[in-house]
């Protein structure tokens, strides 16, 4: 069970986890007191039932919609208890689930078949009439999630959004277990866009679509199509599943799963006395649970990487446009100067334990069209590099005060934000705010001090001043299309860069011309090239998907977009 739109979503908050990451398919081995430790997997028989603990760093929020949540904890908790129409296999290709499709020769029309017989947790049968209320939902002017974007290219759903029509035009429901979606224009990731997750339309009867993010059904009784069902919530502190026996791929063989936080520094406690058996675990954490017997670490290159954002304009809310109205990167030898002065190896080393890899896209290497290294400019840590590219852009410095000004000679000074977290973050955002001050720009911490994540995304969502220069992470999810980050007027193209070159390879990349693979990666790649040669954001590295994993859980199939697929066959083996 893999939840691609999902992986969308939290997007955003892949921020707070950008931490989380490495995993390996073989089991790890290590020299202690002169002999070989074996971390490898039991291999007695597996056990009928039982309860596994995922440990989590935050607390759930509670929204148990896909349509509304907010939260990865709760999009992990939507991984064991929602279902999708479509699926993502291991080569990151869109594959069939809950429904099949056919494609009409226009490339416009997807003729979606569903299978019968798959009950909702309530046990209603699941038809197209719930695909269709959660698509008309995110198009309804009331509904007020982020997810709108998920049913935009539908032909019509805009027209409803601005209130100018009762319902999508491009939803033809044929029967209970058919339905045609027609899309405004040719697009080679319509599918991807499209919105995965059906809405139980019969659960949520009588609620309005203004109050349904807030009520009993969403928050409290939540009803999924997946293979665990929410048993009980306690509010800071875990969340029970238990397993729902009519789930349509077969019973689940474990009893339940506990979604429980847990305080990372306390991981390898928490997984020697069994309290808990699977976990994104912190760089840091490695060397601990590696001497444990009864832990096996999991690593995995993954489609997360960090960056730095850097501020262009800001979002005109009414209009959804991004306005570039901030000079002061404007700058293209300033922007490759701000990266030629970071040490990124050192800093992978120093605050990841070397689990991560230079990146010099803003393209996981997992994805088929990411540029090959020799193909970009590989921004090697080079101080006099740095310098050279700022003298010649007019950053010299004046006043004699070993800072530049800028070249109409006035003070230069970077605002750089970074959110809360654990310690290394900390040395983190110092070590970048030293980099630049060692070149000569001078540079602070935002506030001061690091910021609360949640008040830091409202900062970024607001375009707040004091964030010029910002670190950020992001999963992309499986879809290589970087639109939605770095379009012209993505919403989450949080540095505001606006740029004709920029939408026009990108919406070539999207093109009926893009049908034909070998053309799409070519496009990417001419993208790809013109971002590292315009370094909008600076790229620092891919991160390293991490996981402790209690060897009595078996069953965890883990690839580059997460490790719930197929949860339904997790199982004990003691």
């Amino acid at each position: 069970m893999k939840k691609s739109a999902l992986w969308s979503f939290m997007l955003l908050l892949v921020m707070a986890l950008f931490l989380a990451a490495c995993n390996s398919d073989t089991s790890t081995q290590e020299k202690e007191g002169g002999k070989e430790k074996d971390n490898s997997p039991t291999t007695s028989e597996a056990k009928k039932g039982g309860v596994v603990t995922f440990g989590t760093d935050q607390a759930p929020e509670g929204v148990f919609d896909p349509a509304y949540a907010g939260s990865v904890v709760d999009g992990y908790i939507q991984n064991f208890t929602m279902e999708g129409i479509y699926d993502v296999n291991d080569e990151l290709e869109y594959i069939p689930n809950l429904a099949t499709w056919e494609i009409s020769e226009d490339k416009l029309t997807y003729t979606f078949s569903f299978k019968k017989g798959v009950k909702w947790h309530n046990g209603e049968e699941l038809t197209v009439d719930d695909w269709v209320y959660a698509l008309e939902t995110l198009a309804t002017p009331e509904y007020e999630g982020p997810r709108f974007n998920y049913a935009e290219d539908i032909k019509g759903a805009k027209a409803k959004k601005e209130g100018k029509a009762d319902k999508i035009e491009g939803i033809e429901v044929v029967d209970p277990y058919t339905v045609k979606i027609t899309f405004e224009k040719v697009k080679i990731n319509n599918l991807e866009n499209l919105w995965n997750y059906p809405m139980p339309k019969k659960h949520y009867e009588g609620i309005a679509i203004k109050d349904l993010e807030e009520s009993k059904q969403v928050r409290e009784n939540p009803v999924g199509l997946g293979p665990f069902k929410v048993k009980k919530v306690v509010d800071g502190e875990y969340s029970e599943l238990e397993r729902f026996d009519d789930y349509w791929k077969g019973k689940p063989q474990l009893d339940g799963v506990i979604v429980k936080v847990i305080d990372p520094s306390l991981a390898t406690g928490a997984f020697q006395n069994g309290e808990v058996d699977i976990m994104n675990i912190r760089p840091q954490s490695v060397k601990e649970l590696s001497a444990l017997n009864n832990v096996r670490i999991e690593e995995t290159t993954g489609v997360t990487y960090s960056y730095i954002g850097l501020r262009f304009g800001h979002r005109d809310k009414a209009t959804l446009t991004n306005v570039a109205d901030f000079d002061k990167f404007k700058s293209k030898e300033l922007r490759q100067a701000l990266l030629y002065a970071i040490n990124r190896p050192a800093m992978i080393d120093a605050f990841l334990e070397g689990k991560a890899e230079v990146a010099n896209t803003v393209i996981p290497r997992a994805f088929w069209v990411a540029a090959e290294e020799s193909e970009l400019n590989d921004y090697k840590y080079n101080q006099e590099k740095a310098k050279e590219l700022l003298k010649a852009a007019g950053y010299v410095d004046k006043d004699g005060d070993g800072f530049v000004e800028d070249p109409n000679g006035k003070p230069f000074k970077i605002s750089f934000g970074h959110y809360a977290g654990p310690a290394a973050f900390e040395g983190r955002a110092q070590a970048i705010i030293q980099s630049w001050n060692d070149i000569g720009v001078k540079t602070e911490m935002a506030t001061g001090t690091l910021i609360e994540f949640n008040l830091y995304n409202d900062m970024k969502d607001n375009d707040d001043a004091a964030l010029e220069a910002f670190f950020g992470s992001w999963s992309t999810g499986s879809d290589p299309d970087p639109s939605g980050l770095w379009g012209n007027h993505a919403e989450w193209n949080y540095g505001r860069w606006v740029d004709e070159q920029n939408q026009k390879l990108l919406d070539k990349g999207l093109s009926e011309e893009a049908f034909d693979k070998d053309k799409r990666m070519k496009t990417y790649v001419e993208w790809q090239k013109y971002f590292n040669e315009e370094v909008p954001a600076l790229p620092l590295w891919e991160n390293l998907d991490l996981y402790g994993i209690n060897n009595r859980l078996q069953g965890v199939h883990i690839n580059a977009i997460g490790f719930q697929t197929d949860v339904h066959k997790w199982n004990i083996k003691e």
